[in-house]
């Protein structure tokens, strides 16, 4: 599929399901979304868990009422039950399945929650010169499960999920300098160097995601991950959630632009 097409031509190929691949690299420009789904009766806590870890959890859009699955405020016609390459749903904290349509499990007390991606960034980091090595090798961005403690907001609680770009030092300092203007889309690295230092005990074999080359002389750098509201929705156990599959994004039509801070 051609990486230049627009987001709303994206979005309408997903929806056909003639792409159901990581969305790393398309839609560039514009802002792509992690997903988080569930029963309105839990999703005050959630958001209040969205509002104590904005590192992880940037809020970029929600639905307006239950059961509203199209979300106008973030893309021309977007149906979040098909405009998603791949979707995953939770029963009581388990993964029961992949799906790359919600219609048949679509219910009427859901509410959507859309959140910051680091994809976004990517863009950003791209274009100073920076090498993004997933970009580089085609694959999926590597994801880890850290020791780093979320704030516990009513039923939700868990460990932070980072994602990770091997950098050269000096580079790595620039896109510290890049990212904290991104604030919507996870920000500044959380940490740089050793991963046992995070509680990550092998850095070629991803939680989620693929493992990607780190080269000689190049640090590991960590940032925050919209994957983490998937490990509080284990803890949690909600009797039903949907999320996305990790690397598969909400691509909207919301400009990465917007959510710069200058």
């Amino acid at each position: 599929m051609n990486k230049e097409m627009t987001p709303f031509e994206i979005r309408q190929h997903i929806r056909s399901g003639e792409f159901t691949g990581n969305t790393s690299g398309y839609g560039q420009g514009f802002v792509q979304g992690n997903l988080a789904i569930m029963p309105k009766e839990w999703a005050n806590d959630f958001l209040q868990f969205c509002q104590k870890n904005p590192k992880p959890c940037p809020i970029v859009g929600m639905s307006s009422q239950p059961g509203e699955f199209m979300l106008p405020d973030l893309g021309q016609e977007i149906d979040i039950r098909s405009d998603v390459p791949k979707y995953r749903i939770y029963e009581h904290g388990i993964l029961t399945r992949e799906v790359a349509d919600l219609t048949p499990f679509w219910r009427d007390d859901l509410v959507t929650f859309v959140l910051g991606c680091s994809f976004s960034f990517e863009e950003a980091l791209i274009a100073d010169g920076l090498e993004v090595r997933n970009i580089t090798e085609g694959v999926n961005v590597p994801m880890y499960r850290t020791n780093i403690e979320c704030k516990s907001a009513g039923r939700f609680s868990g460990t932070t999920v980072v994602s990770m770009r091997p950098m050269k030092a000096a580079d790595a300092i620039r896109a510290v300098q890049i990212c904290t203007r991104f604030p919507s889309v996870h920000g500044a690295p959380l940490h740089l160097g050793d991963p046992s230092q995070i509680g990550i005990n092998d850095i070629n074999t991803p939680d989620f995601g693929d493992a990607v080359t780190i080269k000689e002389g190049e640090l590991p750098v960590f940032w925050a991950c919209g994957v983490t509201p998937q490990v509080a929705i284990e803890q949690a156990k909600p009797e039903f959630c949907i999320t996305h599959s990790p690397g598969h994004m909400l691509i909207t039509d919301l400009p990465n632009s917007r959510l710069a801070v200058l």
